[in-house]
């Protein structure tokens, strides 16, 4: 079994920053592969950002340039660096992980943009 704890959400301004974190516990490979999804109100969960275990990235087009995904294998932790945060960009995001045997989900964090 895998646990995921986010961190790191919160009410900023329009134009502000946050650091989002997921530390992993439990039975996590090391080849699992991380990331972030978000979820508005009346809204699919759409992807965000994602990382391999080696490090190559994905970010969704509407983040390209402000949002920045990095991981700590050594502390299974992936972090969600978000800048020139929008109201858009509202919404409760998930921790997701990703390996043989399971897809794991951690319980969100609400970010909310707003002046």
């Amino acid at each position: 079994q895998v646990q995921l704890v986010e961190s790191g959400g919160g009410l900023v301004q329009p134009g502000g920053s946050l650091r989002l974190s997921c530390a992993a516990s439990g039975s996590i490979f090391s080849f699992a592969a991380m990331g972030w999804y978000r979820q508005a109100p009346g809204k699919q969960r759409d992807l965000v950002a994602s990382i391999t275990s080696a490090g190559s990235t994905n970010y969704a087009d509407s983040v390209k340039g402000r949002f920045t995904i990095s991981r700590d294998n050594a502390k299974n932790t992936v972090y969600l660096q978000m800048n020139s945060l929008k109201p858009g960009d509202t919404a409760v995001y998930y921790c997701n992980l990703r390996q043989i045997g399971g897809v794991y989900w951690g319980q969100g964090t609400q970010v909310t943009v707003s002046s």
